[in-house]
This record gives structure tokens, C-alpha cells and sequence, in this order.
């Protein structure tokens, strides 16, 4: 199953980056063998679009057709790690290709696009800037990728 990071904003070089570049090479590594990836980014330039309707029509044309559709909200669900490494492997099991996790601009995502998701999951109680919220979501899939496969990288 391939996954795909669609984001509003532009993360250039930094220590953001280096995670996220990290975390997905782990991945390819790791995930290889579950069909689980690659991880792909699509970024919305924030500066070409004003406000989370613009922002949600630029993220849906990033969205492959047919994927299913995770909206990271701070109103989402709370899961546990192995919870979020079962919805991966469900859905990867029920045969799906393509698994989108969206993460809006600085007003959160478009009402139509968050109520289109199949899932909606928060990152936690507290908001957390985009570029952060990237590299949290990378550490999760990575981390999910190494439940399934039986590492000791999650030690609960």
C-alpha cells in the first residue's frame, strides 16, 4: 500500500526535512517487506492558495484517485500506536492501494475535505505547526511499519 503525505507548506532544508527524510528511508527499509509504501510527499504551496477552501481544493488534485483518506485534526480520533499500525495493516489487507494523509495550512483543513476522510486522527490535544506535525506522522508511519514487523523499535 502506498502512502502519500499531502501537506499545505513548503518544508525546505533543516532539521524538519532531515527527519522526514530519515523516517522515510526507514521505511522503504522496513516496510518493503509488509507492502507497506513508499511514502510519498506532495506539498501545497501555502502562498498559492488563501484559505482552507482554496487549500482543500489544491490538497484534493494531490490526493491520488481511490486513496483512502486519513484528515489530521485536532478534533480527531486519539489512537495508540499498535491501533494505528492495525488500521495501516486493515487496510492494506482489505486490498487497498493507496492510503492519503492530509495536513491543512494554518486554518485547518476544508469542512468537505475533513468529512470526506475515512479516518480522522489528531496528533494529540494540543496543535502543533505543520512542518512538526510532518515529522510526527512520519515517526507514527515508520514506527506502525515496525509494530507489524515485529521490531523492538516500539517498546510498549
Amino acid at each position: 500500500m502506498r502512502l502519500h503525505i499531502c501537506a499545505v507548506g513548503r518544508l525546505r532544508t533543516g532539521p524538519e526535512r532531515a527527519l522526514i527524510d530519515d523516517y522515510t528511508r526507514r521505511l522503504d527499509r522496513t516496510g518493503r517487506a509488509l507492502s507497506l509504501g513508499p511514502l510519498n510527499e506532495h506539498q501545497i504551496d501555502e502562498r498559492k492558495t488563501q484559505g482552507p477552501e482554496a487549500e482543500g481544493a489544491a490538497l484534493e488534485r494531490a490526493i491520488p484517485s481511490q486513496a483512502r483518506l486519513i484528515a489530521l485534526d485536532e478534533r480527531g480520533k486519539l489512537l495508540t500506536s499498535p491501533d494505528f499500525a492495525a488500521l495501516l495493516a486493515r487496510w492494506r489487507d482489505e486490498g487497498t492501494q493507496d492510503t492519503a494523509f492530509v495536513i491543512g495550512g494554518a486554518d485547518g483543513l476544508a469542512p468537505g475535505l475533513r468529512a470526506r476522510a475515512d479516518a480522522t486522527l489528531s496528533l494529540g490535544r494540543m496543535v502543533w505547526p505543520h512542518m512538526l506535525a510532518r515529522v510526527m506522522l512520519a515517526e507514527q508511519i515508520y514506527r506502525a511499519a515496525t509494530i507489524l514487523a515485529g521490531s523492538p523499535y516500539h517498546r510498549a
